[in-house]
């Protein structure tokens, strides 16, 4: 596009126009029996546990501390990445100090760089073992997709117990993603592979992140 002023102008234009084609207000949700999307054991009562035991099933990572991440991260050679500035001081020095390469700017154009991606989850749900990334708390979408490793920060007091709990608490996030479990895809003779259009490797670590911050920090 940089090359090709008429392109850029436009690209420019025709977003210009969907903007102002679209409505002032989000129409609101539609109206539906939550009823049929709860699971039949009800809401689980201990949410985290819920979460990692559903979240683990799906062949995920549940994590509290730094050291089974880093012990995966050398086992699977992933040993580069990214990491969300404001997610550093407690997961990104820690496997910086242990000799991993942690960068806190994710360069999109040298995307193939990073082993693995630090990001932070804005919620889960417990019933089904999902992870809940939105635009706002996600530093950069990139960054949770292309690494063959995504490591998901959650703090367990935003895991809500179901489905029809989650999409109340949608708010007005534009773009509101739920990954369970690693990227899979199957081919017609129904053989699963994991990895294809997203990460193969699914972590949640599990920590309080609301009192987070960024201070400087080292990027490659």
């Amino acid at each position: 596009m940089d090359g090709h002023p008429e392109e850029a102008m436009n690209r420019n234009d025709l977003f210009q126009k969907l903007r102002a084609s679209a409505p002032a207000s989000p129409e609101p949700y539609p109206d539906y029996d939550d009823a049929m999307l709860l699971s039949r054991t009800g809401h689980p009562t201990d949410l985290e546990a819920s979460f990692r035991q559903q979240f683990t099933s799906i062949n995920g990572y549940a994590f509290d501390s730094p050291g089974p991440l880093i012990s995966l991260l050398r086992a699977t050679a992933n040993t580069r990445g990214y990491c969300d500035p404001a997610l550093f001081p407690i997961l990104g020095q820690p496997l910086a100090d242990a000799g991993l390469e942690v960068s806190t700017l994710y360069h999109r154009s040298r995307y193939d760089d990073y082993q693995f991606g630090i990001t932070r989850a804005s919620g889960a749900i417990a019933e089904t073992g999902t992870l809940i990334l939105t635009d706002e708390q996600t530093s950069d979408r990139l960054a949770a997709l292309s690494p063959w490793v995504h490591v998901a920060v959650l703090d367990p007091a935003t895991i809500a117990p179901s489905i029809p709990e989650a999409i109340k608490r949608f708010g007005s996030s534009v773009n509101i993603i739920w990954v369970t479990g690693p990227s899979r895809t199957a081919d017609v003779e129904g053989i699963l592979i994991e990895g294809v259009h997203g990460p193969g490797v699914q972590v949640a670590y599990l920590s309080p992140v609301l009192s987070w911050t960024a201070p400087a920090s080292p990027s490659f």
